[in-house]
């Protein structure tokens, strides 16, 4: 029952996607003043907080069913995730744009960029170690 429900989402998420990608295409992402590309990154924005919010909402609640301790498996992992999100905001210079001709944004805008990007080195680079020490680790195993 449960699986028929998720796939009709599905369906209905992907159609809703094709429909937008492409309205943009037809009009030109140029035309209107940009607004096909708006409506492409607030859908995206949309999507992904739901799949967000999903994740934790039903993590949560099948925890809570299924194995109470494992909510506080779930809570330090939301804590370390903020913890991660306090240092790369932190680390965030938000200085101007070099060489940038237009209207500079405003500092918050700079501030969240920058934030975004050092989340983005830290967890590549973190993805990078896992590769390698998992490598490594399976070579020394056999």
């Amino acid at each position: 029952m449960y699986a028929k429900i998720a796939k009709w989402i599905t369906w209905v998420l992907l159609l809703i996607s094709v429909v937008i990608m492409v309205w943009g295409a037809s009009v030109g992402f140029e035309a209107n003043d940009g607004m096909a590309v708006d409506a492409l990154l607030r859908w995206g924005y949309v999507l992904l907080i739901a799949a967000v919010a999903l994740v934790i909402v039903l993590g949560i609640v099948l925890g809570a069913l299924n194995n109470p301790k494992s909510l506080i498996k779930i809570g330090l992992g939301l804590v370390v995730v903020v913890v991660v999100a306090t240092i790369a905001y932190a680390a965030a210079s938000g200085s101007p744009l070099v060489g940038y001709i237009g209207e500079q944004p405003d500092h918050s805008t700079l501030k969240f960029t920058d934030t975004l990007l050092n989340l983005t080195y830290l967890l590549g680079g973190c993805a990078i170690a896992a590769i390698i020490v998992g490598e490594i680790i399976r070579s020394v195993r056999k």
